[in-house]
């Protein structure tokens, strides 16, 4: 990895918020903590804003901000992938956010990878889920991320329905059923 990609990763990691040692980031970057120690000591000389010391850890202070990122060829192809999966899979309003997720990176690629984009191979059917199901995606969802009760209806083996309120905690997808 060139240097400047380990600055960079640096930054990353250390925007996240939470206090990140220099084995650590050793270990990931694939380098000697000695490495980061200077690289470290090498990105605060020139402005950007870290705190810690060695042996404890490094964070980045608050505030601080970088341009749009750029993404490598086969970090776009995963981007891509995602998106589609959500699209054929998901709700109606995840879909949508795929969408402009997508739109957002091509403006911020390069001409030379904006192509990659349209040339990404991994297709998902678009047929999946129902639009009554993409509802009770999106409405499970909402539920899930505002701790928010919902009443369903229930039938049993017998065919006996019955209300009921359920917390809903998180939506799996099994392949081809949500649980």
């Amino acid at each position: 990895m060139r240097r400047a990609d380990r600055l960079f990763q640096i930054v990353q990691h250390l925007r996240g918020g939470r206090l990140v040692t220099a084995q650590k980031l050793g270990t990931w970057l694939e380098v000697s903590e000695r490495t980061i120690y200077r690289d470290i000591a090498d990105l605060q000389s020139t402005g950007v804003p870290i705190d810690g010391e060695a042996g404890v850890g490094y964070m980045m202070r608050e505030g601080f901000d970088l341009p749009p990122l750029m993404f490598t060829r086969d970090e776009i192809v995963a981007l891509v992938a995602g998106a589609r999966m959500v699209r054929a899979f998901g709700g109606a309003a995840m879909a949508r956010a795929a969408d402009e997720a997508l739109v957002k990176i091509g403006a911020v690629l390069p001409d030379t990878e904006k192509d990659r984009i349209a040339r990404t191979e991994i297709h998902t059917p678009m047929w999946v889920v129902s639009d009554a199901a993409r509802e009770a995606i999106d409405l499970i969802e909402r539920a899930v991320e505002k701790r928010q009760v919902l009443t369903i209806d229930y039938s049993d083996e017998a065919g006996r329905g019955t209300a009921r309120d359920i917390r809903p905690l998180g939506l799996w997808f099994w392949g081809k059923v949500w649980t």
